[in-house]
């Protein structure tokens, strides 16, 4: 069996989950706000006292597969109504910078126009300096995808490292062009 499957989901305190057998959805409310999801119809979620099981029928691979990652979304669902998910990010460069305007993130990134990110229903941008903010939210893959997208705005460069990139990120750097010898 699944190792993480066989975990069962802790339900902290102020938090209800809902199991909808017959449209195999989940739905989790929490101090953060509210997430629904839909489990594929393999497996079975049970709400028994202030856990969440999750089992499979069998063992055939795709039942396998779907076990642990059923229960990982379940349990990432339960975190992030409790505590939010957060993603960091930094501008490196020089004149590379953001601001906050209203509920905008302005962004200076060397081209010629201002780059601008609203903040979205689920994801919201917490400016921290000129070359720091972070993308926070409850939903896991919502904050991941927002985050990806501001990214590729102007991801990082191999030569000199300027651009978006995660806090912490290591970007693999690459030699220059070698100059010509003298002749």
């Amino acid at each position: 069996m699944s190792r993480i499957g066989r975990k069962p989901i802790v339900i902290p305190a102020g938090v209800t989950v809902t199991v909808d057998e017959a449209a195999h959805t989940v739905a989790v409310k929490g101090p953060k706000g509210s997430l629904n999801s839909n489990y594929h119809p393999l497996m079975t979620v049970k709400v028994e006292g202030n856990e969440v099981l999750v089992s499979r029928p069998n063992d055939e691979p795709q039942a396998r597969s779907l076990h642990g990652l059923t229960r990982t979304n379940i349990a990432n669902m339960v975190n992030g109504v409790v505590n939010g998910y957060e993603k960091k990010l930094e501008i490196v460069g020089v004149g590379l910078r953001c601001q906050k305007q209203g509920s905008n993130l302005v962004m200076n990134l060397g081209f010629s126009h201002q780059v601008n990110i609203p903040d979205t229903e689920d994801c919201t941008i917490v400016w921290q300096d000129p070359n720091h903010f972070t993308v926070t939210g409850i939903d896991k893959q919502k904050v991941g995808q927002y985050a990806a997208e501001i990214r590729a705005k102007k991801p990082p460069e191999p030569y000199k490292g300027k651009g978006i990139r995660y806090e912490g990120e290591v970007v693999k750097h690459k030699e220059g062009k070698a100059g010509k010898g003298k002749k």
